[in-house]
């Protein structure tokens, strides 16, 4: 175990457990180590606990006294976080713990993901489970496993698990506000098959690193517009290639399908003759990038190194259709909701991009509320990467969540927190992939709403929970929980 540093901040039952959960990695698909821990949490307390096949947990908990007749509230959260660092930060997301501090009202994590996305919600349901003092009608608490790189855990969901009738997931990250509604997701990869020939005589090497930039979730984050490490890199590589006869060597950025990439590199070549004028493209590159992107994302790096010239460089005709399918597919931000204009419509993600073995990688994410909109993008970035000549597979599909502005829990928890807290909660829909789409198509009776406390920069390292939100969060499910109708 790390060395306690938020047992200072309240609810106390709430930080302890966040703490036990930063101290046991969990990056997704390596969830054994805290599917274990949360079982012997459930078995701790006397209470019933199940799992199944995929590592989902259900932990049971019957009703306070005088409770019994109310509806079953199923506190829902996901047990993986994203795994992103620092380049300059020694961690290994499947042995070492997080190691979250205190800086003013937020806690942040030592050059790592902090994983409030979604531990905070864990920890909340954790500490309900676990308190004596609340009144509360039979809770289910669900732990799904694998929420970030596609879902596998809320898909493998078996009729028959759950028995609540009230949905209450807690992955939504900004207090005061109640989602009823979210965005479908489906992942668009492609894959290029290149030959490897003897870099030509006379040429100059560079090793080139796009950086610096922010990142963050490609749902939450992507109306910021932000810069796309691996869009910015390819830029200068097809500019160069075109004009300076550029060689690709080896391509490298972005990690996960669900976070804006804030780095990339590549290794090339250029004619030593053409050296000079490579060096001034990528002057003048990188101040086109800091007009454009501003004050959204003042900190964009390039950095352009001479270094040791690599044996092989790929073929012309593989690395012309790879840049130029990279530079054509869209990116960012594609409609807003007409009803609601703030809000993102859809959305696409160019994620990674790894070149080695002959073949490059492309991996991209589309989001959309409206799923012909959805499927209209990911066969656009299917069409742009065949006519580059490579292998599309599409996987990942998932359905959004269709508002329902007549919730029984929408009016339940929007009186509550009038009650508590003087003001209407906001009604969102997110432009993000939550499970209440899945868990809604799985069990149709479900009436779900979704909460949480403010959280900044999920997926990236400058992820931070912001403390005072998360005393009012949690006293607002404590408090709903004793506020849910008789059945």
């Amino acid at each position: 175990m790390t060395k306690q540093v938020l047992n200072q901040l309240e609810p106390k039952v709430l930080w302890k457990y966040f703490e036990e959960i930063c101290a046991i990695p969990h990056p997704s698909k390596k969830e054994e180590e805290i599917v274990e821990y949360i079982i012997n949490v459930g078995k701790g307390l006397d209470l019933e606990t199940k799992t199944d096949k995929v590592g989902n947990v259900v932990i049971r908990k019957p009703a306070t006294p005088g409770m019994a007749d109310k509806k079953t509230v199923v506190l829902q959260g996901h047990l993986d976080m994203v795994p992103q660092k620092n380049n300059d930060t020694a961690h290994d997301f499947e042995k070492d713990p997080i190691e979250p501090y205190i800086e003013g009202e937020w806690v942040k994590a030592k050059g790592t993901t902090l994983g409030a996305d979604n531990g905070i919600g864990v920890a909340a349901a954790l500490a309900v489970l676990e308190t004596k003092d609340i009144q509360h009608g039979p809770i289910e608490a669900l732990f799904t496993v694998d929420e970030e790189t596609g879902m596998t855990g809320a898909f493998a969901l078996e009729p028959g698990f759950l028995k609540g009738d009230i949905l209450i997931n807690m992955d939504s990250e900004d207090e005061g506000e109640l989602y009823i509604g979210c965005a479908g997701g489906i992942d668009t990869n492609a894959y290029f098959s290149y030959k490897e020939e003897k870099t030509p005589d006379n040429q100059q090497a560079y090793k080139i690193d796009v950086k610096g930039l922010k990142g963050g979730h490609s749902g939450l984050d992507i109306h910021l517009g932000r810069g796309n490490a691996i869009k910015l890199l390819n830029r200068l590589l097809w500019r160069a290639h075109r004009d300076l006869s550029l060689r690709l060597a080896s391509v490298d950025g972005g990690s996960l399908r669900n976070a804006i990439p804030r780095e990339a590199s590549a290794l090339i070549t250029v004619p030593k003759d053409n050296a000079g004028a490579f060096e001034e493209i990528a002057q003048g590159m990188i101040a086109d990038w800091k007009n454009e992107l501003g004050k959204v994302d003042p900190g964009v790096v390039l950095e352009v190194k001479n270094t040791e010239t690599p044996d092989k460089v790929m073929d012309m005709q593989s690395t012309n259709n790879i840049l130029n399918a990279v530079y054509g597919c869209p990116n960012g931000v594609i409609r807003m909701i007409s009803d609601m204009p703030d809000v993102v419509e859809t959305s696409t993600n160019l994620a990674v991009l790894k070149s080695g073995n002959g073949k490059v990688e492309a991996a991209t994410l589309q989001r959309s509320s409206v799923d012909s909109a959805k499927e209209d993008l990911s066969n656009m970035m299917r069409s742009v990467f065949e006519m580059g000549g490579a292998d599309v597979e599409q996987s990942g599909n998932y359905p959004g969540w269709k508002p329902n502005v007549d919730s029984p829990i929408l009016k339940t928890m929007s009186d509550v927190y009038e009650k508590l807290y003087g003001k209407t909660p906001e009604q969102k829909v997110i432009h993000a992939g939550l499970e209440c789409g899945i868990l809604g198509g799985k069990y149709p009776n479900l009436d779900m709403i979704s909460f949480g406390p403010t959280i900044r920069n999920p997926h990236s390292p400058d992820e931070m929970v912001n403390t005072t939100t998360v005393k009012l969060f949690y006293d607002f499910l404590v408090e709903t929980l004793g506020s849910i109708p008789a059945k």
